[in-house]
């Protein structure tokens, strides 16, 4: 379950951060462009504003009318550059009609230096481009970061706050099978692992917490032979096994198929590595420790085709591990007790 959650949480965040991306750039830049409306004469281009200031100035010479002017190129820098439209034209009676829409403006015509101008509309528009992109990623890689944090803030308060709801919500209903009569347990967790042929990796391991996410111990199952010279692996056995921190040993036993379990050579191979189990489908196999139990069930198996002996190697095995811790003290290793033995010789 965490580890869909994981993929839920990063696949949420991706999504986020690539639909961001198209609805800007895509929709916003490309099929729905931004339109301005309501903009003066000083929103327009470079060459749109020269334009302009040509015919407010052939308009001036026509009718003489300063309210005109003074209306149209009022509030923008439009004087400056009138003066530098005068200074580049090759037309002296152009250059009067700018000079004089400039005079209107400032009051002193072009007799000012003119180096102040705008920048060309070119670079302008460019670095205003460069700078809205520069603006639009950073605001996205701050969302995605901070829909990050939100994302491990949740779970880390799903995980750790919720009275172990979600970490315990899968745990075991029924009593433990166990080798000891009445014997009271708490179930702590229940966990879930398939093997399919072709994965000759398969080695899980899970963690126990007790209510309180204290660490207890460990189980899991991975491969433990396979016949044949065969790839992938033609798995013939598993090894379940469970790890105890209040025991010094750890338990496991072999499930076999059904040709191992009857084959004396293999079964005297695997008898090292813990107590041989026949694998049958709803077979419960019991690992019991100083304070844990496990009951490691065999929920679907199915057996691979080949040249090799029939029911040999498994082609599917789904176990399911169940937890619990029992109730009833570990009573303390008798260590002194011991050494007096040990040096009464």
């Amino acid at each position: 379950m965490e580890n869909i959650s994981k993929l839920l949480n990063r696949n949420a965040i991706i999504a986020f951060v690539l639909g961001t991306l198209f609805g800007l750039v895509v929709l916003g830049w490309y099929v729905f462009p931004l339109q301005w409306t309501g903009g003066g004469p000083q929103d327009m281009a470079q060459a749109e504003k020269e334009f302009y200031i040509q015919a407010i100035s052939e308009l001036y010479s026509r009718d003489l009318d300063v309210a005109k002017v003074q209306t149209a190129l009022g509030g923008w820098n439009s004087d400056e550059l009138a003066c530098q439209m005068a200074a580049t034209t090759v037309d002296p009676a152009e250059a009067k009609r700018l000079e004089a829409v400039a005079g209107i403006i400032n009051g002193q015509g072009c007799t000012a230096p003119t180096a102040t101008g705008e920048q060309p509309a070119a670079e302008t528009d460019g670095r205003s481009s460069v700078g809205q992109l520069i603006v639009i990623i950073l605001v996205a890689f701050f969302l995605g970061g901070a829909i990050l944090v939100v994302l491990n803030r949740r779970r880390s308060l799903t995980s750790g706050d919720s009275g172990g709801q979600t970490r315990y919500a899968n745990v075991p209903e029924v009593a433990p099978v166990t080798a000891d009569e009445g014997v009271m347990a708490t179930p702590l967790a229940r966990f879930q692992t398939t093997y399919n042929f072709g994965h000759d990796s398969f080695d899980d391991s899970f963690s126990i917490e007790n209510i309180n996410g204290e660490f207890m111990g460990e189980c899991g199952v991975g491969i433990s032979e396979s016949i044949g010279s065969d790839l992938p692996k033609n798995v013939t056995a598993f090894e379940v096994w469970l790890f105890d921190k209040n025991d010094i040993r750890t338990v496991t036993k072999v499930v076999m198929s059904d040709h191992a379990f009857f084959d004396e050579a293999i079964k005297a191979k695997l008898a090292p590595k813990g107590e041989p189990v026949l694998g049958r489908e709803n077979e419960t196999i019991v690992l019991e420790t100083a304070s844990l139990i496990i009951n490691a069930e065999i929920k679907a198996m199915e057996y691979g085709a080949g040249t090799l002996p029939p029911q040999s190697f498994f082609e599917r095995m789904t176990f399911e591990l169940s937890a619990w811790a029992k109730e009833a003290d570990v009573p303390e290793p008798d260590i002194e007790g011991r050494v007096d033995e040990l040096l009464n010789y």
